[in-house]
C-alpha cells in the first residue's frame, strides 16, 4: 500500500505540473482511473479537461489516443473497419484510434447515438466486434470523456445506459484567483504553451496499483451502507430512476481506490462519502417535476448522503 500510495503521488505531483490547482479533481480522476473505470468530465471549455487527460495518459506512460466527436463522425472512425488488401487480395482489420490504452473522447455529446453506441461495448467488455470478428483492447484500457453542459445545438444527449458505463462524473470548475495567477506565471517562466511532462510510473506498474485495490478491506457494515445508498436513490420521491446495482460496484470500487491513494488498506465511511456524488448522480433520472424545478441531480444525491445513516469506522 506504501509503494503503491508513493506511485500515486508522483503521478499526482507530475500533472499538477500541466493542471494548477485542482489537486481535489485529480485526485478523483485518478480513483476513477484506478478502479478500472471511465471517467465523464463535464464542465465549461477552457479549463483544462482535455489537457487533464493527455496529462494523466503522459505521466502513467499510456499509449493514448484522442477522438474528436463530430456530428458527421462515423463508429467505424473509431472502431476501426475491415478493408482489402490491394497487396494481397486479402481482407485486413485496420484498427481505429479506440485502440489504445487511454483513450480522450472529446466532446463525446457532439456525435449522434450510433457513434456514441460503438463505445458501449468497448467501455463495458473491452473487445470491438466488427464483422463477426472480436478484437480485445489492450489493457489497461480507460475511457476519459469530456462534454460541455452549456451547449445543446449540434449535440446529442449521452443515454442513460451510456452513462452508466462511467465509473464518475465529476466537473473541474475554474481555478481560484491565486490559483490563475499562478497558471499566468508558470506560462511566463516557461516561455512556451506547452509543458513538457514525462512518465514517472514503469512498465506495468499502473497495473500492479490496479491489482492493490483488491487488498484493500470492506467491511460488511460499510457493504451494507453502499446498498442502502443505492436503494434509496430507488425509493427517492424525487427520482424517476434509481441507480442500478453498477452504482454499488461503483462505490466499492471507487472507496478502494479512494483509500489505497491514501495508503490505507481498509475502507472508512468517509473513503464511501466522498465518492458517492461522483459516483451516483449521473445515474439518476429525476422526475419531470423535479426537472422542471432546475433540481440537480447531485443536490438529490447530497440530500440522500445526508439522510442515511453512515456506520461508525470504529
Amino acid at each position: 500500500m506504501t509503494r503503491t500510495s508513493e506511485a500515486a503521488a508522483r503521478l499526482l505531483d507530475e500533472v499538477e505540473r500541466a493542471v494548477v490547482g485542482k489537486r481535489a479533481v485529480l485526485e478523483l480522476v485518478l480513483t476513477g482511473l484506478l478502479a478500472d473505470g471511465h471517467v465523464l468530465l463535464d464542465d465549461v471549455p477552457g479549463v483544462a479537461k482535455t489537457l487533464m487527460a493527455r496529462s494523466f495518459a503522459t505521466a502513467a506512460g499510456f499509449h493514448f489516443s484522442r477522438v474528436q466527436f463530430t456530428p458527421d463522425i462515423l463508429p467505424a472512425d473509431i472502431t476501426g473497419t475491415t478493408v482489402l488488401d490491394l497487396a494481397s487480395n486479402v481482407p485486413e482489420f485496420r484498427r481505429g484510434p479506440i485502440f489504445a490504452q487511454m483513450v480522450l473522447a472529446d466532446e463525446v455529446n457532439r456525435a449522434p447515438g450510433k457513434t456514441q453506441a460503438a463505445l458501449l461495448e468497448a467501455m463495458q467488455e473491452r473487445q470491438v466486434t466488427v464483422d463477426g470478428t472480436s478484437h480485445p483492447l489492450p489493457r489497461p484500457f480507460l475511457v476519459v470523456a469530456t462534454q460541455n453542459p452549456i451547449e445543446s445545438e449540434g449535440t446529442y444527449p449521452l443515454p442513460e445506459a451510456q452513462l452508466d458505463r462511467f465509473i464518475l462524473r465529476t466537473t473541474v470548475g475554474y481555478p481560484s484567483e491565486s490559483e490563475e495567477v499562478e497558471l499566468l506565471t508558470r506560462r511566463l517562466d516557461r516561455g512556451s504553451d506547452e509543458v513538457r511532462l514525462g512518465p514517472v510510473l514503469e512498465n506495468g506498474e499502473f497495473g500492479a496499483m490496479q491489482a492493490a485495490l483488491e487488498e484493500v478491506f470492506v467491511d460488511p457494515s460499510l457493504r451494507a451502507y453502499a446498498v442502502a445508498l443505492v436503494l434509496a436513490t430507488r425509493e427517492s420521491d424525487q427520482l424517476e430512476v434509481g441507480a442500478s446495482p453498477r452504482g454499488s460496484l461503483a462505490l466499492l470500487k471507487l472507496s478502494r481506490a479512494r483509500a489505497v491513494i491514501l495508503g490505507r488498506a481498509f475502507v472508512t465511511p468517509d473513503d464511501m462519502r466522498a465518492v458517492a456524488v461522483p459516483a451516483l448522480a449521473h445515474r439518476v433520472v429525476l422526475k419531470p417535476e423535479v426537472w422542471a424545478l432546475q433540481v440537480a441531480p447531485e443536490a438529490v444525491v447530497q440530500g440522500i448522503l445526508d439522510s442515511v445513516p453512515a456506520p461508525s469506522w470504529q
